[in-house]
């Protein structure tokens, strides 16, 4: 064989050689390539499916929410009506006080249904509590509906009608905390104050619900038909919301926090004997620091329309639709306030709102006093605007002060005690303020007072943005 020849089958087994390497190497490529794909694929699955169990849990942690809210909020829409209809009096003012009694009775109710589906909550599941709270509103709000006025069965009608609110009490006394606790600790750790937002946020659209069911069933029905019977109808149409909302809740899964605690066993005893004795400390701090949430918002919002209508001089028209436009504007500053406070801090939104709502409060009420509807209109703006810096990091500041093992029951009990006295009592309070001092901006004593309690809180909150997770080292 000569050289040539020789010098052309090796450079030709080497080019063989070389092409099977290339086809290895390619087929190697190949082969992790698909790999790739394939741990894409399964992270791309697997995020589709905690986001789709995430939106799923959001959603039905808000809903319910929402909905047992509109329930229970309509009855301070209605309160004209519902005064009239069950404490009779020549004095309009008073029939208006009995009526606003009873929305405080109500809350009365609230921080022993916050223990008890605290307890439930903390022992149980957040998921089995907010299942039980639906359920526990929807009797009472069609008994409601159906209740036999003060003309027909008398005195028996009012004590009836506060029983019935008392046992719609024990029912809120647990949803918004549980609500809170659910999607909380089922947000991702660095959106918490935006997530956990929206279950005020959802709290204010079932109050909105409210809002223009009044409205709307003034305008069609008119305001004899609606004094007669039509005030009845939202109560009604509440048991299928609220039966709507036990339908939504059954696909809920346990939150992640919870289920780490049941695992490891950390589960037993008392929560709130555990929370009182542990944590007596931030409890009150946490009461004090919701204090807006009921003195603020229900003066503002559920008193509001009744101020306008009965108190201020020229007669305002269209109270109740500058209501519903405050309630719309404050809905969409919470989730945007609560992304803010992942920013921000929780604190440092906390502080400048109530430090506003203290300074701004008689001045502006003092402005609404004078009547006409771009000044009124421009204070419900001022105050909205307020309450909405103030509204949308309070649920993260509030689970950011206690550990899973109880804190349920210790939120119950910090912000129910809270509203009970200063929630339900605000327009009983500045109904009486009014016709005790005769004179329309005395509530903004009040609201100034409530708003520096709650400055005062705000600065002395210690500022914790840390995960849920790592929280449970408390």
């Amino acid at each position: 064989m000569s050289i040539d020849q020789q010098h052309n089958e090796e450079s030709l087994k080497t080019k063989a050689d070389t092409a099977d390497v290339k086809n290895l190497t390619d087929l190697m490529n190949c082969i992790m390539l698909l790999h790739q794909a394939k741990i894409a694929h399964g992270k791309k699955h697997a995020y589709r499916n905690r986001t789709g169990a995430l939106r799923k849990n959001m959603f039905g942690g808000i809903i319910g929410n929402a909905l047992e809210w509109y329930d229970f909020a309509v009855f301070g829409f209605l309160s004209p009506m519902i005064g009239e209809n069950f404490f009779p009096s020549d004095d309009p003012l008073d029939s208006l006080l009995g009526a606003f009694s009873v929305f405080a009775a109500a809350f009365i109710a609230r921080p022993v249904g916050g223990v008890l589906l605290g307890y439930i909550g903390d022992q149980y599941g957040r998921k089995k509590a907010l299942q039980l709270s639906v359920m526990m509103m929807a009797a009472p709000t069609f008994l409601v509906g159906v209740l036999p006025t003060h003309a027909e069965i008398g005195l028996l009608a009012p004590i009836l009608l506060i029983l019935l609110r008392i046992t719609q009490g024990l029912s809120v006394g647990g949803e918004l905390i549980g609500s809170i606790t659910f999607v909380a600790e089922n947000a991702p750790p660095e959106q918490l104050g935006y997530f956990s937002s929206w279950t005020f946020a959802s709290c204010y659209a079932g109050m909105l619900m409210g809002s223009l069911s009044a409205v709307g069933l003034n305008v069609v029905l008119g305001p004899n038909a609606m004094l007669d019977w039509g005030w009845r109808l939202p109560f009604l149409s509440g048991v299928l919301i609220a039966f709507a909302a036990v339908w939504m809740r059954k696909e809920l899964t346990e939150t992640p926090v919870f289920e780490k605690m049941k695992a490891k066993g950390h589960l037993g005893g008392n929560p709130v004997v555990e929370a009182v004795q542990l944590v007596p400390g931030s409890i009150f701090h946490a009461s004090m620091l919701v204090i807006l949430v009921g003195g603020g918002f229900y003066t503002l919002f559920i008193w509001w329309p009744t101020y306008l209508e009965h108190f201020v001089h020229p007669y305002m028209p269209y109270t109740a639709a500058l209501n519903t436009l405050s309630l719309i504007l404050l809905i969409i500053l919470i989730p945007i306030t609560g992304r803010l406070s992942d920013e921000l801090g929780r604190k440092t939104l906390l502080v400048w709102s109530s430090a506003g709502m203290t300074l701004l409060s008689w001045p502006l009420f003092l402005l609404s006093s004078q009547g006409g509807f771009f000044p009124v209109l421009l204070v419900q703006l001022c105050f909205t605007v307020l309450m909405g810096f103030f509204l949308g990091p309070i649920p993260a500041a509030l689970v950011d002060l206690f550990p899973p093992r109880f804190r349920y029951s210790a939120i119950g009990l910090a912000y129910n005690i809270s509203l009970c006295i200063f929630g339900g009592t605000a327009p009983l309070m500045a109904t009486w303020l009014i016709k005790h001092y005769h004179t329309v901006s005395a509530p903004a004593l009040y609201l100034v007072f409530l708003s520096g309690l709650n400055l005062l809180a705000a600065l002395t909150l210690p500022e914790t943005r840390n995960s849920i997770e790592n929280s449970l080292g408390k």
